[in-house]
């Protein structure tokens, strides 16, 4: 069972850019239509954006123009560029498939201060 490794977060100002990364193992990641999903305290797990394997990405509508996947099959690395942040982007962010085929990583906590 894959289990992916997310990197990158931290606390950042308002305003400010995190870049995250996603390592998993496996061949099968460029197959895969790739997604990072976010969790914030007391609320469901969200899909913020997914990106196919030709490069088409598509965003939860409230990170549109400021979130952007990108992925690198050769490296099976998954990434997610977050500029101009918010403190409603505080969460713990995870990468996994779409639909959701592997085991859930430990996430990586970004937290945006006012």
């Amino acid at each position: 069972q894959v289990q992916p490794v997310e990197s990158g977060g931290g606390l950042v100002q308002a305003g400010g850019s995190l870049r995250l990364s996603c390592a998993a193992s496996g061949s099968i990641f460029s197959a895969n239509i790739m997604a990072w999903y976010r969790q914030a305290p007391g609320k469901q797990r969200q899909l913020v954006g997914r990106i196919f394997s030709g490069g088409t990405t598509t965003y939860l509508t409230s990170v549109k123009g400021r979130f952007t996947i990108s992925r690198d099959n050769a490296k099976n690395t998954l990434y997610l560029q977050m500029s101009s942040l918010k403190p409603e982007d505080t969460a713990v962010y995870y990468c996994n498939t779409d639909p959701i085929q592997w085991s859930w990583g430990q996430g990586t906590q970004v937290t945006v201060s006012s």
